[in-house]
């Protein structure tokens, strides 16, 4: 995959729906037993023929590349007579693609992708590519497209302002009753808005009631959270430049790596798979033993099938990284590898608890919505607080809460088993409501041990 392709979640493409029929239909669409000769190109550009249900068949080509910060979408071709920009064909592609190269491989591109998506002159209304005849790389075109979902962006969050103010008028007890349904409907008007971000804070927002006896303060949390990125959207052309690149990213825009890769021997931090009804996030952090710079990337698979890209833990890979945009830069994207992965006896730097603290601290003021940042701990030691536990610094008197990471209380017990009593390494991401523990290291020349 080059370094300008956006390869978007089933969320994110989903978004780019110019109406729910036309989501609905490429939802429909986006399995490989509705298309034959699917293939992509490294270039940027993927194509396809669909099989539609009254034998007809329509050519489909989509641009991969996002080459504007606010990009509406991919650029896309298709012989279907649907005037929506994108089609469900072109929607239905996309997921497809997001399955990978299984489902998608990279071939020869065929003549009739080539000779401006398949479509001879006047052939087919759903042509995107723009009214000059430029085909995939319309730059204008490209820029329409982006205003038309930057408006709709922003009438969805000016909606959003309402429907949260509404809610505090009211009383927040009012989302504890039966059947409320604000949650799931106001995630749905921020999809039709095409701000998938805003969609998927809206529905956390459901999991936060009633889940304790605190819950409307963290409630009131979280609505105030939301209402800031909505006003940071609204008024972002004046904010920093990596902070208004945050603020795209938060609302759902796909972001492209910007900047020249850098080359490092990456050491494999951590790796751990977040399901969810529409697909599996995988996390993986790395950390650039020549550079000193920690970095996400992010892989993604359909609901219930892990991604494709796997990392073994404690090992290290010689490879490029090329930084996304926004404040921090932590998410990059894994570009070439020139070796495979190999042992490493070298280990991130620590700190203490109360430095991670900080850390955070400093992320929270450059990005209010960030959950978490990634931290070593250097010479800690876990022990039992009241019902849980606690990672406190061997030789201070601080510690942080320990949070169950993706493993569970399991990896808690991993934890307290290597240590022993004494004071171990950990690698993992400390946020507000603690520390979750992810990779640790015994004293001396132990492995990596995931937990």
């Amino acid at each position: 995959m080059t370094q300008q392709e956006v390869r978007r979640t089933a969320d994110q493409v989903l978004s780019l729906a110019p109406d729910s029929v036309s989501r609905k239909a490429g939802s429909k669409l986006g399995v490989p037993e509705r298309w034959f000769g699917a293939g992509c190109s490294r270039e940027g550009v993927v194509w396809g023929v669909c099989r539609g249900g009254d034998g007809t068949s329509y050519r489909t080509v989509v641009g991969t590349a996002d080459p504007l910060p606010e990009s509406a979408g991919p650029v896309s071709d298709c012989t279907c007579p649907s005037r929506g920009s994108p089609c469900a064909h072109a929607l239905g592609l996309l997921l497809l693609w997001a399955r990978g190269e299984e489902s998608v491989p990279v071939t020869e591109t065929p003549d009739w992708v080539a000779a401006r998506g398949g479509l001879s002159p006047g052939e087919g209304a759903n042509s995107t590519a723009g009214d000059g005849g430029s085909g995939l790389v319309d730059p204008e075109a490209a820029r329409r497209r982006a205003e038309r979902r930057a408006e709709r962006i922003t009438a969805g969050a000016a909606e959003l302002e309402q429907r949260l103010a509404d809610l505090v008028r009211s009383g927040l007890a009012t989302a504890e009753r039966p059947g409320y349904g604000l949650w799931e409907e106001t995630a749905a008007r921020m999809v039709d808005a095409q701000a998938p971000g805003l969609a998927a804070r809206v529905r956390e927002l459901d999991s936060v009631v009633a889940s304790g006896p605190d819950w409307p303060t963290r409630l009131l949390e979280e609505c105030a959270l939301l209402h800031l990125l909505g006003r940071g959207w609204q008024h972002r052309e004046r904010l920093p430049g990596s902070l208004a690149a945050t603020v795209r990213t938060r609302v759902g825009l796909p972001s492209a790596p910007a900047g020249p890769p850098v080359r490092d021997h990456w050491l494999v931090l951590a790796q751990y798979d977040l399901p969810d009804p529409r697909l599996t996030t995988r996390r993986i952090w790395l950390y650039g033993i020549g550079s000193g710079r920690t970095a996400l990337v992010l892989s993604y698979g359909p609901a219930g099938r892990a991604p494709d890209l796997a990392l073994p833990v404690g090992l290290a890979l010689d490879a490029e990284l090329s930084a996304h945009p926004g404040s921090g830069r932590l998410r990059a994207t894994l570009g070439e590898r020139f070796a495979p992965p190999a042992p490493a006896t070298v280990r991130p730097p620590g700190v203490t608890t109360t430095e991670a603290t900080v850390r955070y601290g400093e992320a929270l003021r450059d990005d209010p919505w960030q959950e978490s940042v990634p931290v070593t701990l250097d010479d800690v030691v876990p022990v039992p607080d009241g019902d849980g536990w606690q990672v406190a610094d061997a030789s201070g008197d601080t510690a942080l809460p320990l949070v169950q990471g993706p493993a569970g209380r399991s990896g808690l017990w991993r934890l307290v088993a290597l240590s022993g009593g004494g004071p171990v390494k950990v690698f993992g991401e400390c946020g507000h409501r603690g520390f979750t523990p992810l990779t640790a290291w015994a004293p001396g020349a132990g492995e990596a041990v995931r937990l």
